[in-house]
């Protein structure tokens, strides 16, 4: 849920989209990929620039970020049909391992001055962010198990009631508002809100796609791996079925979604492989997307923790993409692959943007997406006519 909230989105939509998702996906891949789809933080960085939301309360916009995910799923599921009918080898050579660890890695680093910039209006919230990453940090090297597994929720936990402690307790802070939690309805149908397809979000939001595709194949070979079944014949009808559920999805009100790379961790730590796990966890959220009690108290959160929060996952995800790049041994001793990453990581961090056409027509590709086709295009263009061999550039 702290997805949708970092872009003003619904939190009971969202899980009760994420659960709608899932099924969809179950039903397209014929049971036979065991994935649960959540929303993606793929899109925080280009909804935010296509709905100019500040970061505070329901977006406004909101409308206009639907338009542009319809077109993000619509894309996907283009990608899927070509897959179904090639294969992904064509992905692999226009992605390789530099390229999508560096998209990847952008995507944290982009959303970095998010929880920096706009989640602590004091020096104490500050100090809140802190002890709130300090948290996650410990519930994940010092707990086992099951604990180990929801570091972020029992970070998250541990961090409220502390906050809860030093505002409500001690007056050092704005406190916690139990209010809402305490009026909110057990059961009751959440407010839907309907997509506005404008050319310049379209534009600005679809390239999403790309990301999407290079990240569920992964978590498809990684759950290959896992498993030792091969799932290559079901990665076409994965990205349809993700592609699917993120049309379904922004058509209500929902984010973006994509297959969820905890739950890969879960399924190694458990041994349980079925996918009718993943059709009950699908129920459950449908039921709490129904409790606007649910909702009231993810929005009871103080912003300073889910700012710190927010300051590991973001970690996590630019983390996600050097491990991309160790796993797969990528050479950075060869010119190319060191330039790629190198450009792509200052172009998405700096928010680099490219400005097309004039006057009503014209749009912005910005950050991420200048990353993401920059990567891709400067990859294959470094790739032509190259030489076996070449100087290494010396290191600052």
């Amino acid at each position: 849920v702290l997805a949708p909230i970092l872009m003003g989105f619904d939190p009971n939509i969202a899980i009760l989209m994420s659960g709608v998702g899932t099924l969809i996906f179950f039903l397209i891949t014929g049971g036979k990929v065991p994935s649960y789809l959540g929303s993606s933080f793929a899109f925080i960085g280009v909804v935010i620039a296509a709905t100019g939301y500040a970061g505070k309360g329901p977006n406004a916009n909101i409308g206009l970020a639907l338009g542009g995910i319809i077109a993000c799923g619509i894309v996907y599921i283009a990608i899927g049909a070509i897959v179904q009918v090639v294969g992904t080898a064509w992905i692999e050579k226009v992605m390789p391992p530099v390229v999508t660890g560096a998209v990847v890695a952008v995507i944290g680093l982009n959303l970095a001055g998010i929880p920096i910039k706009n989640m602590a209006a004091s020096n104490f919230d500050s100090w809140m962010q802190a002890v709130t990453f300090v948290s996650v940090a410990v519930v994940a090297v010092f707990t086992r198990g099951m604990v180990q597994r929801l570091l972020i929720l029992v970070g998250l936990i541990a961090a409220s009631i502390i906050y809860a402690l030093l505002t409500n307790g001690m007056g050092l802070g704005k406190p916690m508002d139990f209010s809402g939690i305490v009026s909110a309805a057990w059961f009751g149908a959440p407010a839907f809100t309907a997509p506005v397809f404008d050319g310049n979000a379209m534009l600005l939001i679809a390239p999403v796609a790309i990301i999407l595709v290079a990240e569920n194949l992964g978590h498809i070979k990684a759950v290959t791996a896992m498993t030792g079944r091969n799932l290559d014949q079901y990665i076409g009808r994965a990205f349809i079925g993700d592609g699917v559920a993120t049309v379904v999805s922004g058509g209500v009100g929902g984010t973006g979604v994509t297959t969820y790379a905890e739950n890969i961790g879960v399924m190694a730590a458990t041994k349980i492989y079925s996918t009718a796990v993943f059709v009950m966890a699908a129920a459950i959220a449908i039921v709490l997307g129904f409790s606007p009690k649910f909702g009231a108290v993810i929005q009871a959160i103080p912003l300073p923790v889910m700012g710190g929060v927010s300051i590991v996952v973001f970690g996590l995800i630019a983390a996600a993409g050097a491990k991309i790049w160790v796993d797969n041994k990528v050479d950075f001793s060869d010119n190319r692959n060191l330039l790629v990453a190198a450009i792509t990581l200052v172009l998405g961090t700096g928010d680099f943007t490219l400005k097309f056409g004039a006057g009503p027509t014209s749009f912005a590709l910005g950050g991420i997406g200048t990353a993401t086709f920059g990567a891709i295009l400067l990859y294959a263009l470094l790739s032509r006519g190259r030489p076996a061999a070449t100087t290494p550039v010396p290191r600052p």
